[in-house]
């Protein structure tokens, strides 16, 4: 019995060592463990937080900003051709002024626009006046270029970076007390009398001027009782020569005739030039976001980095539609802000501008080509891609622009599915992202050398899902639309391939 009251303890000391060892190994393990399950859990409950790039961080997309660094704005040379054409053409209408206010239209004449001086309640004009050297034909006009400007604005006014002829620019300052646009209406009136005499001067205004630029220039000319009102096709005030009683007066004001909206239409070289290079880094700008995207990513996210992509390529004012899943079937919409997954389309609509001329470029793309993307919705967009191919085959020099409409309304007919097409074609594109003319139905303007337009079918199941592809192109010297994105590949060819 001694004995084994001796045995009992040292077996049951021996049982505690081994007991000891094992849950000192074990912690050993948990502890050695521990960092790593920590790791993988906090990514896990940050999924979608910190697996993407920051959308601030400029170093992703840094290797874009070479892309048009070399391409030159608009030289001074074309800015005074400019001015020599609209000057022949006013002479030739019988004009005695062109005005326009900071826009697309002061930009092309003036090179100047909203980005140099934001527009506000006191009135900055630029005035070009034809100066008819000998007699009344178009080789003896040359322009002359005036400013109107707030007079405390003076100093600002000339810092303008205004081309001119002959390198003179007048300036009609206006004080708080006085009427800018008798001042201006009593320049011209002064102007075109020392020119030449007519009983038929008219001042053409810009189509797009405020309301309240037109309604002072009336009423400043009638005060001084040297303008009649002639409205029949003036969209600027909205007179109609039926209510007008009309006095023989000499100088009138209309909305610029086509004569002068259409000389922004046709691109010359140096445009396109800009054209080409402003909408090829938006599409590197797009391709570069998709490789960062993945499942888990919010809209707000992916609209951010784009904003980023594109400022980092050397673009200004550079914003995206951004849009996941059925979201997209609204063509404009805001979006949720929901999470992508991987059976979603993500569509970029991006715009941005260089040297003042915009792109316009829309993609509708899947993650990779093995994303869980419904067949019914590769269908889709295989569609819109084969509507996009058949409007750029259409467009040639001396088609209707309707006829352009129509090819790509005519491959979404054949499928029953043109109910889902809800918008024009396309729109023309430079200073603006929406100039004319158009790719409409019921437009029959003749497309020309020069025009740029976009091609930019869709098809929208609200619902369930919306497509949109979108490059820009322009027409050739030999009367052949090219697309402005064919330096850096052109259009889609694959859903997961922007």
């Amino acid at each position: 019995m001694g004995s084994e009251q001796q045995i009992r303890p040292s077996y049951a000391a021996r049982r505690l060592r081994v007991l000891g060892t094992t849950l000192a190994l074990l912690l050993l393990a948990v502890l050695t463990w521990l960092p790593s399950f920590y790791s993988s859990f906090n990514d896990l409950i940050n999924y979608g937080r910190q697996t993407f790039p920051s959308p601030f961080s400029t170093t992703t997309y840094s290797h874009l900003e070479a892309h048009c660094s070399t391409i030159p704005p608009i030289l001074q040379s074309e800015f005074t051709n400019r001015q020599i054409s609209l000057a022949k053409t006013l002479n030739s209408l019988g004009a005695a002024a062109y005005i326009t206010e900071p826009g697309a239209y002061s930009q092309f004449f003036g090179n100047f626009s909203t980005a140099q001086w934001k527009l506000s309640e006191r009135p900055l004009l630029l005035v070009i006046t034809p100066d008819v050297l000998g007699a009344a034909n178009s080789n003896g006009v040359s322009p002359r270029v005036t400013v109107l400007t707030p007079k405390f604005e003076t100093t600002r006014a000339r810092l303008l970076p205004i081309p001119s002829l002959n390198g003179q620019i007048k300036y009609i300052e206006w004080a708080e007390e006085v009427d800018p646009f008798a001042a201006v209406l009593a320049f011209i009136d002064e102007a075109t009398s020392q020119v030449r005499s007519t009983t038929s001067r008219k001042i053409f205004v810009d189509s797009s001027i405020r309301k309240f630029i037109a309604d002072g220039l009336l009423r400043a000319s009638d005060r001084r009782t040297i303008s009649s009102i002639s409205g029949s096709t003036d969209k600027v005030f909205g007179h109609s020569a039926n209510n007008i009683s009309h006095r023989q007066q000499a100088l009138q004001i209309f909305s610029a005739p086509p004569e002068i909206t259409q000389m922004r239409e046709r691109k010359s070289e140096a445009e396109l030039q800009i054209l080409k290079c402003v909408n090829e880094a938006t599409l590197l700008a797009i391709r570069e976001v998709h490789k960062n995207l993945a499942p888990g990513i919010q809209e707000s996210h992916a609209r951010n980095m784009m904003a980023t992509a594109l400022r980092a390529a050397g673009l200004r004012d550079g914003g995206c539609l951004t849009l996941f899943g059925e979201n997209a079937a609204l063509p404009h919409g805001s979006g949720t802000d929901r999470v992508l997954n991987d059976a979603d389309f993500v569509l970029f609509d991006c715009t941005a501008s260089l040297h003042g001329y915009w792109s316009d470029v829309t993609r509708t793309v899947s993650l990779t080509a093995k994303s869980r993307i419904p067949p019914s919705h590769v269908e889709t967009w295989n569609f819109v891609q084969k509507a996009q191919q058949a409007a750029i085959i259409t467009a040639k020099n001396g088609t209707v622009t309707k006829a352009v409409d129509a090819a790509a309304r005519d491959v979404f007919r054949q499928e029953k599915l043109e109910q889902y097409f809800t918008h024009r074609l396309g729109h023309g594109i430079g200073l603006e992202v929406h100039e004319s003319p158009y790719l409409r139905g019921g437009s029959d303007d003749i497309i020309q050398i020069g025009h740029t337009f976009s091609d930019e079918p869709g098809l929208y199941i609200e619902g369930e899902v919306g497509v949109r592809l979108e490059d820009c192109f322009y027409i050739d010297a030999s009367g052949e639309a090219v697309y402005l994105t064919d330096g850096v590949g052109g259009p889609s060819s694959k859903p997961w391939l922007p």
